[in-house]
This record gives C-alpha cells, sequence and structure tokens, in this order.
C-alpha cells in the first residue's frame, strides 16, 4: 500500500516537473533555423508578402455579410462597432507585434511565446485549443468556399439548376451531423498541394488572391459611394450604444487573422523588422475596408430593409447595379479561398513546431529537403479538413469556436507582461506563492476572472450595480499589477503602456469569451481535459524544450 502512494507521489511528482519546464531560446548571429538533418524553412517572405498574408487571413466572405447583418440591430451605427471591434484587435496586434519582434524567428506563434514565458503544459493547452477552431473553421471555410463556387457557375443559365446539391452546396442531412459534399475536399486538395510545392508558390496565390478582393471591395466601396442617400444614416443609432456594444463583440471576430503573421516568422526576411509591420499594417488596412463597406451599405439602403443572406449584394441589385453583386460573388471566392490557404498554412506550421520539441510524434517535424515545406504536416492537416468537410455539417459546431482564438490572444498578452518583469531572476525562480512572479500572474488571472463575470452579467442582462463590481476589481488589480513590479523595455518593437494595455487586452477577450454559447465553455473545459490526458500520457516523456532537433537562432537585427 505505501509502495504504491510512493509511485504515485513520484509520478505526480515527475509530471509536475514536466509541466512546468520552460523553453529556452538561444541568441545567435544565424538567420536561419537547421534541423539534425540539416533542413529547414526559407525564408522568402517580404513585408508585402505578411501585410498581405495578414489580410488574407483577416478579409474572407464575411465582409460582405457580416456588416449587414450587424447592422439590421446596430443600424448606421454598425461603424462604431467596427470601429471599437477594431481598436480592441490593435491593442492585441501590439502585444503579438512585441512578441513577433522580441523571440527568435521561428514556427510557434502564440504557442512558442506561452512554452517560454509560462511552461509546458500551458504551451500545450494553447495549441490544442487553436488547433480545434482551426481544424474545425478549415472545414466550414471549404464548405463555404465550395457552396460559392457553385453559386458562381450557377450565374451561366445553362449550368443553373444542374449541379445537385452534394456536389457543392451540401447533401441533404442525415442522422444529425453527416451532409455529403464532394467540392470542398477536392478544393482543400489543390490548396494544399499547393502549399506543399513551397511557401514562395502559396505566396504567389495568396498574393494574387488577396489583391484581387482589396481590389473588388475598393470597387464596391467607390461603386456603391455614388449610391449614397445620407437619409439613411439618421437615425444613427436607432437601437443605443447597446446595440453598438453587442455589434462590436460580434464584428471583433471579422478581424481575427493577423495573428497568422506570427507563424511565418520562420520563414520572412527580416523578422525583427517586417513582423510588427506586417501585423499592424495588415490589421489596419482591414480595419479602413470595414469601415467604407459600412458606411456605403448603409447608405445605399435604409438598414431595416437589407437582406440577411446578402445584404451587400443585395442592396446593389436594389440600385439596380447587378454587375457589382457579380463582382462580390467572385470576391467572396477569392476572400474564401485565402483564408482557408493561410488557415492550412498556419496550422502546418504550428505542428512543425511541436513536432520539434517532441509534444508531437516526430513525423510532424520533417521538412522536405527541397521544397523546404513541412509536407507531412501540411498533407495532415489537409486530411482532418478534408475529412471533416466533405462527410460532416460542420456548420453546427460553428457555435463552439473562437474559444482558441481569445484563449490564445489572452496567453499572448499575459506572455507579455510576464516577460517585461524587471527581476529575471524571478522569472527562473521555484514555485512559492510568495514570490512576485507567482503574484503577478495571480494578478493576471484574475483580471480574467473579471473580464468573464463581467460578460457573464452583461450578457444575462443583471443590473449595471452589479455590472460594475468586477470591473472595479479589475481596475484595482491592474493597478496593483502596475505598481508590484518594475517592467524593463522590450528589445525591438514595445507594446506601449505594460502592463495596463495587456491587462485591457485580456479583460476584453474573456468578455468576449463570456458571450459565447455555453458550449463552447463546454468545450473549452473538455478539451483541456483531453490535452492534459494527452500530455500526461505522451508529450511529458517525449518533449525536449531544449529542441536538440531543431537548433533556433535569432534572426539578425535589421539593418538602421
Amino acid at each position: 500500500m505505501g509502495g504504491g502512494k510512493g509511485r504515485r507521489a513520484v509520478s505526480c511528482y515527475g509530471f509536475w516537473a514536466s509541466a512546468r519546464r520552460t523553453k529556452p531560446l538561444n541568441s545567435g548571429d544565424a538567420a536561419s533555423v537547421r534541423t539534425n538533418a540539416g533542413d529547414g524553412l526559407v525564408r522568402r517572405l517580404t513585408v508585402f508578402d505578411l501585410v498581405l498574408l495578414g489580410i488574407g487571413a483577416s478579409i474572407g466572405a464575411g465582409i460582405f455579410v457580416v456588416t449587414g447583418a450587424v447592422a439590421r440591430d446596430a443600424g448606421p451605427a454598425v461603424t462604431i462597432s467596427f470601429v471599437l471591434a477594431g481598436a480592441s484587435c490593435i491593442l492585441n496586434a501590439l502585444c503579438y507585434a512585441e512578441l513577433a519582434s522580441r523571440f527568435p524567428a521561428v514556427v510557434g506563434g502564440a504557442y512558442l511565446y506561452a512554452y517560454s514565458s509560462f511552461n509546458e503544459l500551458t504551451a500545450f493547452l494553447v495549441f490544442s485549443q487553436l488547433m480545434l477552431d482551426y481544424h474545425i473553421g478549415a472545414a466550414s471555410i471549404a464548405r463555404s468556399l465550395a457552396s460559392y463556387v457553385i453559386s458562381l457557375l450557377e450565374l451561366f443559365p445553362n449550368v443553373k439548376g444542374q449541379i445537385p446539391n452534394w456536389i457543392g452546396h451540401g447533401g441533404a442531412h442525415f442522422l444529425g451531423v453527416f451532409s455529403i459534399n464532394i467540392l470542398a475536399p477536392i478544393l482543400l486538395i489543390l490548396l494544399t498541394s499547393v502549399l506543399c510545392l513551397g511557401v514562395g508558390e502559396s505566396s504567389a496565390v495568396n498574393s494574387f488572391m488577396t489583391v484581387t478582393k482589396v481590389v473588388i471591395v475598393i470597387v464596391v466601396i467607390i461603386a456603391g459611394a455614388f449610391k449614397v442617400d445620407v437619409a439613411n444614416w439618421s437615425p444613427f443609432a436607432p437601437n443605443g450604444f447597446e446595440a453598438i456594444l453587442t455589434g462590436a463583440t460580434v464584428v471583433f471576430f471579422a478581424y481575427v487573422g493577423f495573428d497568422a503573421v506570427a507563424n511565418s516568422a520562420e520563414e520572412s526576411k527580416k523578422p525583427q523588422r517586417d513582423l510588427p509591420i506586417g501585423i499592424m499594417g495588415s490589421l489596419v488596412v482591414c480595419i479602413v475596408l470595414y469601415i467604407g463597406v459600412c458606411l456605403v451599405i448603409t447608405g445605399m439602403v435604409p438598414y431595416q430593409l437589407l437582406g440577411e443572406e446578402a445584404p451587400l449584394a443585395s442592396a446593389f441589385t436594389a440600385k439596380g447595379l447587378k454587375f457589382v453583386s457579380i463582382l462580390i460573388s467572385v470576391g467572396a471566392v477569392a476572400g474564401l479561398t485565402t483564408t482557408l490557404l493561410v488557415g492550412l498554412y498556419v496550422q502546418s506550421r504550428l505542428y512543425l513546431g511541436l513536432g520539434r520539441d517532441g509534444l508531437l510524434p516526430l513525423l510532424f517535424a520533417k521538412v522536405h529537403p527541397n521544397r523546404h515545406t513541412p509536407i507531412h504536416s501540411q498533407v495532415w492537416v489537409g486530411l482532418i479538413a478534408g475529412i471533416l468537410a466533405g462527410l460532416f455539417n460542420v456548420r453546427v459546431l460553428s457555435h463552439i469556436l473562437s474559444v482558441g482564438t481569445l484563449t490564445g490572444y489572452s496567453v499572448v498578452a499575459a506572455c507579455v507582461v510576464v516577460l517585461r518583469f524587471e527581476d529575471r531572476s524571478a522569472n527562473q525562480a521555484p514555485f512559492r506563492w510568495s514570490s512576485k512572479r507567482v503574484q503577478g500572474i495571480l494578478c493576471i488571472i484574475a483580471v480574467a476572472l473579471c473580464g468573464f463575470a463581467t460578460g457573464a452579467i452583461y450578457r444575462f442582462g443583471a443590473s449595471y450595480f452589479f455590472l460594475a463590481i468586477p470591473i472595479i476589481i479589475a481596475i484595482a488589480v491592474s493597478v496593483a499589477l502596475y505598481l508590484r513590479h518594475d517592467y524593463g523595455a522590450a528589445p525591438g518593437f514595445s507594446c506601449p503602456g505594460v502592463p495596463i494595455l495587456p491587462a485591457v487586452c485580456i479583460f476584453f477577450n474573456i468578455f468576449l469569451f463570456a458571450q459565447l454559447h455555453i458550449e463552447a465553455w463546454i468545450r473549452f473545459v473538455v478539451v483541456s481535459f483531453l490535452s492534459v490526458s494527452i500530455y500526461a500520457a505522451y508529450g511529458q516523456f517525449h518533449a525536449n524544450p531544449s529542441s536538440d532537433g531543431a537548433i533556433y537562432l535569432r534572426a539578425p537585427d535589421p539593418p538602421q
């Protein structure tokens, strides 16, 4: 009996010791990452490529749909909703930009930041939550893209009505979740093949499609501007500020995608300089385009008359501009294509990072010696998306998405705070509740809990008195976080207002988390439990944070 207890104690201690490991990152003069096999990714992406990568990930068909859908509730003030959501995303982007500039230029993104700032288990949990979002999201986008392609073909009279639903729109549902779609896996095979060819080829495709959709959006804005009736902008906020704020929580996710730029660090020519520019630049472009579309759509047609399925297209059709509706369909196809392409790209790089660190089998760490792409990881993510998109009605799972995104954003903001702690020795000290590092982390957790409490109270319509309590507590904790620590300057790009600005990011991200369906909360708990189980069974025994299989070296600073 005593021996059994002893073994369990040793096992628990070993798990705890493994879970608390962090990833050491070395600085050096080399500009690349090399593996034991001598193969690595190649640096080909310029700052222009990175900006287009971020835009490609962020702007899909939603710019033609979400704007009008939210405008039906917020009215012309949907513009303010997009401004508020954009401002919140800029705060998150500032955190990403600092870490992208500060860290060695290797794959990993939020996973890598969490591994170095917190510990191994936290990093694996971040990866798991993000990856479920990516897998389901890729399958859902693939089905939407297939449907838009069929709709585009049906613009030809000889084709309309001749294509069975199971080809592209999705066949009849059976057993609640199954729905056959033939075209979606075919599109995924094509995009996966492009990504396997090399980052240069996939970047060229993304650049072409992204420029195409941006040009179409600009044409739509200019064409619509001539049909605007300013009388439609009055009343500007018919349902008050609450509808504007609710709209901001919805459209926040229309900006998601700028974080994809951080995952291209290892393939950027000048990562320390270009990654912050790519992250911030792509987000600013998206904000401008969204605001332009909002002003046009609410100025062309009274917000009460906007259609639900295709509000922008119906607005132009009502004004006799049928050709613009066709352009919108083309833009939707281009937008979904780039969103799916970048999503598959990011997934493969995350798998590559975990394969190198031993948290996943070594197969995922292999890079093709000639193509310089992680082909095994790329084929894997394409296969998962293809199965989901071809057989399942994944749209029924859309309400559990965004959990990984909000979790990743919050952890990244927390990483900025932890890495800025002036006392570097405290960051490596043993775990003690009295240490300043632990106290700082507890403050960050308290801010997150206050954000969730505020979001839950707002969601269920409690009085403003109860709403004010967690907000006041969060402010007090943030002030304590500021006063209790000294914060050093970050090398490279520096996020302003640390720790207050990251604390605001965490608060608002978790506030949004509370607005998700209750099923999303359950998904977070279930995925976290499964992730810990997988880590306990495999990751803790195979992980090698010192990265013998891959030598990470900081890319040189760009010339002044």
